[in-house]
This record gives C-alpha cells, sequence and structure tokens, in this order.
C-alpha cells in the first residue's frame, strides 16, 4: 500500500497573499518533495547505523534552523 503524495501548504508572500504562479508552485513542489525524500533517506541510514531517532530529528531540526537567507532585505 503506497502513502498518498504530501499535501504543501499554499506558498505565501510576506505580505501574505498567495503564491499562485503554476510554474513557482510547481517548482517549490519539486523541490519539498526531493527534500522530503532525502531527509527520509538521511533518517531511514542514521537509524540502520543504530542512531537515536531523536537525535537524528534534532539534527534535522537543526540543520534547517542553520539555512541561511541570502535575499534578506
Amino acid at each position: 500500500m503506497t502513502k498518498p503524495e504530501q499535501a504543501w501548504p499554499k506558498w505565501l508572500r510576506d505580505d501574505g497573499s498567495v503564491v499562485s504562479c503554476t510554474e513557482k508552485v510547481k517548482v517549490m513542489t519539486e523541490n519539498f518533495d526531493e527534500l522530503k525524500q532525502i531527509a527520509q533517506d538521511a533518517l531511514e541510514d542514521g537509524l540502520l547505523m543504530e542512531v537515536s531517532e531523536q537525535q537524528m530529528r534534532e539534527a534535522l531540526h537543526q540543520l534547517v534552523d542553520a539555512l541561511i537567507n541570502p535575499y534578506q532585505r
């Protein structure tokens, strides 16, 4: 049995308006699908190597928290 596809959020601009460009939404969906698969693979590898699940999740959260916005105003 396969899992249903991930439903990503509606993407919003800083002013709260919805990003509705089909191509932009498609790129965001593809990017997040890829990120999810890479994170899933890393989690599974860690678990197979007997790393604690809690530590793996914390490390993935730290990775996201450390991302830098190069477009900050």
